[in-house]
């Protein structure tokens, strides 16, 4: 038991309830404490999970009782947890979009990278099997070089006329379909491709909501000459759930994918992949790796057992770091700005 990774969550919403049944799971973990400010939340946790309860998130840290925290607050609340949490030499695993402020993600990644401590952002798609899978076959150059591409995230987040009350209507919070959605879209082109040189051709659309944005667009430029787009949508009712799709074109073929399959096709035949000349689809079934326990999708386990396993020392790689999150950021505050001087009046 002492040898346990003693973890703490921040914010116990939708996210944080949906991380404390997966990482409650891992063998090397006792999660110790949750803070959360809702009076009920707090005592139902007490009462039917025995972990300790705490209104705010300096009294856990405080306590002595986590080495570790997940934060699951809304996007605006990140930085004063994370940054209070790595001064205390705790680690941290925190929801996307890490901040809402490019300035605020640059001190943070410097801080826990001065400390050696460590940290990831929670861009899901990166531990999905079918986009795993796609980056080895991208970096492998099965598709040859990369001239096009586009990256697409689409659900019906809002659909019907909102008034702007909770945070997710408001941009200075987190809210609209770019922070809320299109981050995971531009941080799987960063991914798979690479941080884009230069961003142009952005602009927003409002369909239901007042404060924010319901669908935007933007170009992707590069200085090798591939280009690419950006299209989200989460006001689209023929989404029943959240979906993210990446085309991208290559000189020797080109890849489809979602997070459920992957389609490729080649002009010419290759056998280390053994893909025909033509269409190949593979499936999650065909690509996924174990997870000991599902909720929602493979991924979401293989995240948080990667940030346990990296802080008990497992040579692994973290493929989303606070310095992966910044650069998501550096091309959300690109599109922002951009998205201004495309204005008509």
């Amino acid at each position: 038991m002492n040898n346990k990774i003693k973890l703490g969550i921040v914010g116990m919403g939708r996210m944080g309830i949906t991380h404390f049944s997966i990482i409650n799971t891992h063998p090397q973990v006792e999660v110790k404490a949750v803070a959360d400010p809702s009076k009920i939340v707090v005592s139902l946790l007490k009462k039917y999970t025995g972990v300790n309860t705490f209104k705010n998130y300096e009294d856990m840290i405080n306590s002595g009782e986590v080495n570790a925290i997940l934060v699951c607050t809304p996007p605006h609340l990140h930085f004063p947890i994370v940054e209070y949490a790595g001064k205390k030499g705790i680690h941290v695993f925190c929801e996307k979009p890490y901040t809402t402020k490019l300035k605020e993600a640059k001190i943070l990644a410097d801080l826990f990278n001065s400390k050696n401590l460590v940290n990831m952002v929670g861009y899901v798609n990166r531990h999905n099997d079918i986009f795993v899978k796609a980056k080895s076959l991208v970096e492998g150059g099965v598709i040859g070089n990369i001239i096009r591409f586009k990256s697409e995230m689409f659900s019906c987040t809002v659909d019907k006329p909102d008034e702007g009350d909770g945070w997710r209507s408001n941009s200075a919070t987190g809210g609209g379909a770019l922070f809320e959605m299109g981050a995971h879209a531009i941080d799987l082109v960063n991914y798979l491709i690479g941080k884009p040189d230069k961003v142009v051709g952005s602009s927003f659309n409002k369909i239901f909501s007042k404060k924010v944005e319901d669908a935007l667009s933007s170009t992707f430029l590069y200085a090798d000459g591939k280009s690419g787009t950006l299209f989200v949508n989460w006001s689209d009712s023929s989404f029943r759930k959240p979906s993210n799709k990446i085309e991208i074109f290559g000189s020797k073929g080109k890849i489809l994918a979602d997070q459920h399959s992957i389609k490729i096709f080649l002009n010419e035949e290759n056998k280390t992949e053994n893909l025909r000349i033509g269409w190949s689809t593979l499936y999650i079934t065909d690509v996924f790796r174990p997870v000991p326990f599902y909720v929602r999708g493979n991924e979401f386990t293989r995240q948080l057992y990667d940030f346990v396993n990296l802080i008990l020392g497992d040579d692994l790689v973290n493929i989303c770091s606070f310095d992966d999150g910044v650069k998501t950021l550096e091309v959300i505050e690109e599109i922002i700005s951009n998205s201004k001087l495309n204005t008509i009046n």
